[in-house]
């Protein structure tokens, strides 16, 4: 038993690491809800490095240029007619990136006319709606792309995920999520219950930012 202790000690401190989120007190914090009642929360996608943008820079009397840009390892974009002067855009939204756009632009441009989309998202690269973090007995650990149509379930991720490795706990998948409020909330999903059981309303729905843990089992 000394070594389950640790091991979930240790996963609680990864989870609230990953999420950068303060945990609860154990007076306040359960520890475990149904996943039926977890509450959703998401405030849209976010540019983040390695991201690709579509640009359309153009006047009232003029076309639009067409810029397909990258957003580079420091969360920075460069644009022509801007003096090669990056732009900072990390963690904006796309409104906020365009107000940031037209306010540089009005230096050359009078009444510039600005359109910022995310280029045409095919699951791969890095995804701009965030990711979900996938730990412990899966064959591939480490972070999956949420995609744009926010749909990724638990029973999802995993198979991005690799899949379960032979002595995964089916029974025991752990989902830590960070409200907006900095609160922790860590829900159990048993897998035999959406399989054999046949209760597809208990495959959890993510968002980004969730930690998923899969334990090993124990006999």
């Amino acid at each position: 038993m000394g070594r389950f202790y640790t091991k979930l000690a240790y996963v609680s401190a990864l989870a609230a690491l990953v999420c950068g989120c303060v945990t609860l007190d154990s007076s306040r914090d359960s520890g475990v809800v149904d996943s039926s009642v977890v509450a959703t929360w998401w405030d849209g996608p976010r540019i983040r490095p390695g991201v690709a943008l579509i640009i359309q820079v153009g006047t009232v009397a003029t076309p639009p240029q067409v810029m397909n840009v990258l957003v580079d390892q420091n969360g920075d974009i460069t644009l022509p007619l801007l003096l090669q002067e990056s732009i900072a855009c990390d963690g904006l939204t796309l409104e906020a990136l365009k107000k940031k756009l037209i306010k540089a632009y009005s230096v050359y441009y009078r009444q510039p006319q600005i359109t910022v989309t995310f280029a045409p998202y095919d699951g791969k690269g890095v995804s701009p709606w965030g990711t979900v973090t996938v730990l412990g007995e899966v064959g591939n650990p480490g972070p999956v792309n949420m995609p744009s149509t926010m749909d990724l379930t638990v029973t999802k991720v995993l198979q991005a995920a690799g899949g379960l490795k032979p002595f995964a706990d089916k029974s025991n998948i752990l989902v830590t999520r960070c409200d907006k409020d900095g609160r922790q909330t860590r829900t159990r999903v048993n897998l035999n219950e959406i399989g054999k059981d046949g209760r597809i309303d208990k495959d959890m729905s993510l968002r980004a930012g969730d930690v998923v843990y899969v334990y090993e089992t124990w006999y």
